[in-house]
């Protein structure tokens, strides 16, 4: 699991949210992935929060060498503050 927390420039959360909206049916699309979930603060809307769970390190590792995840860091990056990744393991066995 990946929490990524986005925070758009001053003028440019319009922007940041145009751009996560179309990357949901290709990342959904992927073969590895089993959630990607944007969301965007109520209270501050230059915030983003995307929660990605992957069925493996290796599904994470392909997602970011996709043509949409490329086009979106390349587009989305110089429009932001701050892209914090932080990853999560399961530490209790599935049931």
């Amino acid at each position: 699991m990946v929490a990524i927390e986005i925070v758009a420039k001053d003028g440019q959360e319009e922007a940041v949210g145009r751009a996560l909206e179309p990357l949901i049916e290709p990342t959904m699309a992927e073969p590895c992935i089993k959630l990607f979930l944007p969301y965007r603060s109520p209270t501050n809307p230059k915030a983003f929060f995307v929660f990605e769970l992957y069925r493996s390190e290796e599904g994470r590792a392909a997602h970011e060498k996709t043509d949409h995840f490329k086009a979106f860091v390349d587009t989305t990056l110089p429009r932001v503050t701050t892209r914090r990744l932080v990853p999560y393991v399961p530490f209790a066995p599935s049931r």
